[in-house]
C-alpha cells in the first residue's frame, strides 16, 4: 500500500522537520560530547574537519535545494509526472557530485588541515578523522536530495523516523567505537568518523526506499541517465544561487575558525562547545524557514502569490517569538549546560560568556532563516547571494578581523560580527519580501488551474 498524500499545513509539515533537525544535530552533539570523553584536542579536531565537511555539503547542496524547489513549484502546478523526473535527475547529478567532493577531501585532506594553524596531537588526529568522514560525504550528498524530495512531497514525518534510526545507530556505533565496547576496539577520533559512516549508509537505504513509496509518480530508470537541459537548468538557476549563499557564509565561518586559533586552544575548544549549544537556538526558525519554503514554493507554482506573502510572514512572527523565548531558557542554564563538555575552569566561562551574546545572534538569524527559504522558494535565490557577498564579505569578515586583534576582544569579537551580519540581512530580505519583487520570479507555468493548497496544521 503507497503512503496517502499528506495535507500541507505549517504545523504539519514543521513539527516532524524540527524533530528531524534536532536529531541531526544531537548526531554532532553526542560526537562533541563523546570525543570529550577522550580529550579537547579530540573534540579541537573534529571540529575543524566538520568545519570543511558541512562547507563541503553545501557545495553538494547546489542540487539538492534547486530540485527541492523546482520539484516543489511542479508539483503546485500539478505537473507530477514532470515533478518525478526532476527528481531522478537531482539524484544523480549529486551522486556524481558527491564521489567527486569526497575523491578531493581524500586526496588533498592533510594538505587542506595544514592550512589551518594546527599541529602536534591536533593535526594528526583531525587528519584521522578527514580521511574516513570526508571519504564516505558522497554518502550525505545522497541522504541529502533524498531527504529535500521526502519533505517537499510533504512526507516530513516518515522523514523524521529515518534520522530517529540513524541517530540511535550512531550513538550506539559511537559507543562501541570510540571507547572500545562490545568487543569492539577502541579508536577514539577514527572510531566517530567510522560511526557517522555507518549510520549514514544505513539511512541512505531507507530514504531511498520511502521516496519510491511516497511518489505518485515513481521514477523509472531511464530517468537517470536522460538529462534534459531545461530540468537542469531551472535546478542550477535556483540551486547555484542557494549554494553560493551558504557557501559564502561557511566561508566566512571558517575565516573566523582561523581567526580563532591564533587565540589558543582554550578558545578553539570553546568556539567548539558554544557552537554544539548554539545550534539549538535555531533550531525552530530553521525547521519553519524549511515548512515555509514547502509552501510558498506550492503556492508560487499554483498563481497564489497573495497567499504565499502572507504565509512568509506568519512563519516570520512564529519564529522570532520562539527564538527568542529559547535563546532565554537556554541562557538561563548556560554554566551547567557548558559543564557537561568539559570541567575547565577557563573553558567553560569563554563558553558561557560566548553563549550570553547568542541571544543577539540568533534573533537575527530567526529573520533569515523564514525570509531567505522563502525568497528562495519563489524562485528569487539570485538576491540572497547578492546581500550573502556584500554583508558577509564586505561587513563582517573586517569587522571581525577588527574586533578580535584591533580592539582584542577575542572570541567574542567573532560573534559580534557574526550578530551584524545576520540582523542587515535579516532587515533587507524582509523590505525585499515586502516589495514583492519575487512574484515574477516563477519557474514554471501551471499545467491547469490548480486546486488550492490546504492551510493549517
Amino acid at each position: 500500500m503507497d503512503v496517502p498524500n499528506p495535507s500541507l499545513g505549517l504545523f504539519r509539515l514543521t513539527w516532524p522537520i524540527f524533530l528531524e533537525l534536532l536529531l541531526f544535530m544531537l548526531m554532532g552533539t553526542s560526537d562533541v560530547l563523546m570525543l570529550s570523553g577522550v580529550s579537547d584536542d579530540a573534540v579541537s579536531a573534529a571540529g575543524v574537519v566538520n568545519q570543511y565537511i558541512s562547507l563541503c555539503i553545501l557545495i553538494m547542496n547546489v542540487i539538492s535545494h534547486g530540485a527541492s524547489i523546482v520539484v516543489a513549484q511542479y508539483l503546485g502546478a500539478r505537473r507530477n509526472a514532470e515533478a518525478s523526473r526532476i527528481s531522478a535527475v537531482a539524484i544523480m547529478m549529486n551522486l556524481m557530485l558527491g564521489l567527486v567532493v569526497s575523491a578531493v577531501l581524500l586526496s588533498f585532506g592533510r594538505f587542506i588541515l595544514s592550512r589551518m594553524n594546527l599541529e602536534g596531537t591536533v593535526l594528526v588526529l583531525a587528519h584521522a578523522y578527514m580521511r574516513i568522514a570526508g571519504g564516505f560525504i558522497f554518502l550525505q550528498a545522497l541522504i541529502n536530495v533524498l531527504a529535500g524530495l521526502i519533505r517537499t512531497y510533504g512526507f516530513t514525518r516518515q522523514s523524521m523516523f529515518v534520522s530517529m534510526g540513524m541517530n540511535l545507530l550512531h550513538v550506539l556505533c559511537n559507543y562501541a567505537l570510540i571507547f572500545g565496547h562490545f568487543g569492539m576496539p577502541e579508536m577514539g577520533v577514527t572510531g566517530a568518523a567510522v560511526s557517522t559512516g555507518i549510520s549514514r549508509a544505513a539511512a541512505l537505504g531507507v530514504f531511498a526506499w520511502l521516496l519510491y513509496r511516497v511518489m505518485d509518480v515513481r521514477m523509472v530508470p531511464r530517468d537517470f541517465v536522460a538529462f534534459p537541459g531545461e530540468y537542469i537548468r531551472k535546478i542550477l538557476k535556483v540551486g547555484v544561487p542557494s549554494a553560493i549563499e551558504q557557501i559564502t557564509y561557511h566561508s566566512c565561518q571558517t575565516v573566523f575558525l582561523y581567526f580563532v586559533t591564533f587565540l589558543g586552544s582554550a578558545a578553539l575548544a570553546s568556539r567548539q562547545y558554544a557552537m554544539a549549544i548554539s545550534q539549538y537556538f535555531f533550531l525552530c526558525s530553521l525547521a519553519i524557514g524549511m515548512g515555509t519554503a514547502i509552501l510558498v514554493g506550492r503556492r508560487v507554482g499554483a498563481r497564489q502569490s497573495d497567499e504565499a506573502y502572507r504565509r512568509a510572514l506568519e512563519s516570520l512572527k512564529w519564529a522570532v517569538v520562539i527564538t527568542v523565548l529559547v535563546d532565554v531558557l537556554i541562557i538561563l542554564m548556560r554554566q551547567p549546560l557548558v559543564s557537561l563538555f568539559t570541567d575547565n575552569g577557563d573553558i567553560v566561562l569563554l563558553t558561557a560568556q560566548i553563549i550570553l551574546l547568542s541571544l543577539v545572534m540568533e534573533s537575527g538569524r530567526s529573520l533569515n532563516r523564514v525570509l531567505v527559504n522563502a525568497l528562495r522558494a519563489a524562485g528569487d535565490a539570485q538576491f540572497t547571494v547578492y546581500m550573502a557577498l556584500i554583508s558577509m564579505v564586505c561587513m563582517s569578515l573586517p569587522l571581525g578581523y577588527t574586533l578580535v586583534f584591533t580592539f582584542q576582544l577575542g572570541l567574542p569579537g567573532v560573534w559580534l560580527a557574526l550578530a551584524a551580519d545576520e540582523w542587515i540581512r535579516g532587515l533587507v530580505s524582509w523590505y525585499r519580501w515586502k516589495s514583492r519583487v519575487w512574484e515574477r520570479k516563477s519557474l514554471v507555468e501551471p499545467l491547469e488551474e490548480a486546486v488550492p493548497v490546504a492551510v493549517g496544521g
